[in-house]
């Protein structure tokens, strides 16, 4: 057995590679992360809006998965996480917000009750069919099943919500994993599942779906680094990646070369962690990795733009937020009404409202390219068609994610299985991140620890 890396270089100070350094550095491994920006957090980021610190990026951590509660456990937060006050979300189609109707991730569940909510215009006929043994967009599943105007009015808008993508190019492997685990009839599959979790939480404390860190999940990076026992490098580039040559026992296995072409330097260690885009990583890995690196380049990304606002006045409104289907073309692709949503936001906005929208999906590259002064004006003036009165506006914020959210085409996780052998192949090195299994935090999270424990020979961590 190769024994456990003494140094160990982790590439990138995303929420992945913090976790990873955790995990490693709480092993006993001297750890150092490499970031090219000025700041940890990756798309975990805060930023002032009317004076108050706001998530620009992520806002919530699904708690279904195990990943994220295990982590904000282990850093000593578990006692400082909020659920959200409301998780009843409406969907801004035919000039109304329509309450959504009980769906597994867009998948109706009860036909008539999908009718009555007024999001189509018809109730779909259910068709039941065979699963298929190979991958499928999620769009061609349901629609096969259940028709068009349920892809456009109910997947659509929560696949855009979280991928920022198009159900017709979104794996279902990847992306939609609860959808296929409905079998050939998504109907019944939908009522099934939400009868089983009715049930189970009948019979035991009732869990809620979502929950943040007191403060906004932007705070989770530091509270990593605070935690943690290893070092951080910011506004550090890291150019290449080189294997040594075969060496003694205990003598490093990997160069490193990182800072300005002026000022090159060279790092030194046991194993490395690659933590960053899939664009990075196939840069760094072409050499050493070149058939896992070339899988990496054809990862596809798609860019958003977050336009937060501080509104005074009374914000008339109810519920968590809203998704807005893509083929009613509105620019904003939904809102979330984070002052409702969290306490710890509703008690530093106290008489105002946070209010966050989104735009940008995979391929919009023209909407995008609006100043922020224009964005805001366009989101505002949805907001407002959605709501009915948004405003006063006392400050706005922007934030760009330039190739933030990668897409998971069909057939990703077969990609990602060929990246995984080659990285296996070579000893030493690991990849996480959001590239690969899950762009939600716990799944990126899951990622970084099972990094981790390979390079520390271990099945799990913490067994």
């Amino acid at each position: 057995m190769t024994p456990a890396p003494r140094t160990v270089a982790v590439i990138g100070g995303g929420i992945a590679g913090l976790t990873a350094a955790y995990d490693l550095a709480a092993a006993g491994c001297e750890v150092t992360v490499l970031e090219t920006s000025d700041r940890v957090g990756g798309k975990l980021r805060q930023a002032e809006v009317g004076g108050i610190a706001v998530d620009v990026g992520a806002e919530s951590i699904l708690a279904r998965r195990a990943e994220g509660l295990d982590l904000v456990r282990d850093i000593g937060l578990i006692d400082a996480i909020e659920h959200p006050s409301t998780a009843s979300a409406s969907i801004w189609t035919r000039d109304a917000l329509r309450p959504m109707p009980p769906t597994v991730m867009g998948v109706p569940a009860d036909l008539q009750a999908l009718l009555a909510s007024g999001i189509v215009t018809e109730a779909p006929e259910s068709a039941p069919a065979a699963v298929p043994d190979e991958d499928v967009s999620v769009a061609s599943f349901v629609e096969q099943r259940l028709g068009r105007e349920v892809v456009d009015r109910l997947i659509e808008p929560l696949l855009g919500g979280v991928y920022a993508g198009h159900s017709d190019r979104l794996s279902l492997r990847a992306t939609a994993p609860q959808v296929l685990a409905l079998g050939g009839d998504l109907v019944s599959g939908a009522a099934r599942s939400l009868a089983e979790r009715a049930q189970a939480q009948q019979s035991s404390q009732p869990s809620p779906v979502f929950f943040a860190p007191t403060g906004g999940v932007g705070t989770l990076p530091d509270a990593i680094v605070a935690a943690g026992d290893f070092a951080v490098r910011t506004s550090t580039t890291v150019r290449g990646l080189d294997r040594l040559p075969a060496h003694e026992p205990g003598s490093p296995r990997w160069r490193l070369t990182i800072g300005p072409t002026t000022a090159i330097e060279h790092l030194e260690v046991d194993a490395v962690v690659v933590a960053t885009p899939a664009p990075a990583a196939a840069r760094l890995l072409s050499d050493v990795a070149p058939r896992a690196a070339f899988a990496l380049a054809a990862v596809e990304y798609a860019s958003v733009a977050l336009v937060t606002f501080c509104l005074g006045g009374e914000f008339r409104t109810t519920g968590s937020g809203f998704l807005a289907p893509p083929v009613d073309g509105t620019v904003i692709k939904g809102a979330s009404f984070s002052s409702s949503k969290w306490q710890w936001s509703r008690d530093a906005a106290s008489d105002r409202a946070i209010v966050r929208t989104s735009i940008g999906r995979a391929g919009e590259t023209l909407l995008l390219q609006n100043d922020d002064e224009n964005l805001v004006r366009l989101a505002l003036a949805d907001l407002t068609a959605a709501v009915g009165q948004a405003g006063p506006v006392i400050d706005a914020h922007v934030h760009r994610w330039g190739g933030g959210l990668p897409q998971y085409e069909v057939g990703h996780l077969d990609v990602v299985d060929e990246i995984d052998a080659d990285i296996a192949s070579v000893e030493g090195l690991e990849v996480c991140g959001a590239a690969y299994r899950g762009v939600g935090i716990p799944a990126v999270i899951g990622t970084a620890r099972v990094a981790a424990a390979r390079l520390l020979g271990r099945e799990t961590l913490g067994s």
